[in-house]
């Protein structure tokens, strides 16, 4: 047991699905996993194993925002030994060509964190996914019909910025802002794993759209499906 997850060694699979939303875990759970088990409730943080099509998948809520995630998913690599980190969550479009309802594939994760501060000083860290994941998961989506987008995201600290500094990624060729994935990237160079991030656009920031309730929820299944798809071909 970790500190913050308190599952007993051999109850976490190779491969865990990572929502920022602790019951989006427990939805994944309840309607996708076959016989799944609940091995963490510490903070009211879920983490469920269960079977999906016959392969042994975990999906563990992170919390919101990097220094969340980064516990969760330090706690995975460093004491559960886990292969494979697939985040699934939303994000804010800062391009028009960018729409509601979009599925992103983060190909590299930007950040305003101090985490990166913390560790590199003046050096700068580029937090990208595993390509061979980040493969399997763009061929698995074009056989779904998803059209994923793969750009880059920007991880931020701040969800509410007065300065608008989505202008800024946008220039720079940024598709959407989140809040964890450059953390996960970093951690899966850390400690030599596989990680992405798989985004569902649910607001743009430069147009002003965004999805209604019902909206999200049948679209974050779609994101839901194609992570799941993906983590059969590991």
């Amino acid at each position: 047991m970790s500190t913050h997850i308190q599952a007993p060694q051999g109850a976490v699979a190779d491969t865990v699905l990572l929502p920022g939303d602790p019951l989006r875990a427990k939805f994944i759970a309840e309607n996708f996993l076959e016989n799944a088990e609940c091995y963490n409730e510490v903070r009211g943080m879920f983490g469920f194993t269960g079977y999906y099509k016959g392969k042994k998948v975990s999906v563990q809520g992170t919390g919101m925002g990097q220094p969340s995630l980064s516990i969760y998913v330090r706690e995975l690599f460093q004491f559960y030994d886990i292969k494979n980190a697939i985040r699934i969550g939303t994000a804010g479009s800062v391009s028009e060509n960018v729409p509601c309802r979009s599925i992103v594939i983060a190909n590299a994760a930007c950040s305003d964190s101090a985490l990166q501060t913390q560790r590199f000083g003046i050096n700068h860290f580029a937090p990208v996914p595993d390509f061979e994941l980040l493969d399997k998961a763009y061929h698995t989506a074009l056989e779904l019909k998803l059209n994923p987008i793969v750009k880059p995201c920007v991880s931020s600290d701040r969800f509410y910025d007065e300065r608008e500094t989505w202008k800024m990624w946008k220039k720079y060729g940024a598709a959407a802002i989140e809040m964890e994935a450059a953390e996960l990237y970093t951690l899966a160079a850390e400690f030599n794993r596989k990680a992405l991030a798989i985004l569902t656009i649910s607001d743009n920031i430069a147009t002003g759209e965004k999805t209604t309730a019902l909206e999200r929820q049948t679209t974050f299944k779609d994101m839901m499906i194609l992570a799941l798809e993906t983590a059969l071909k590991l």
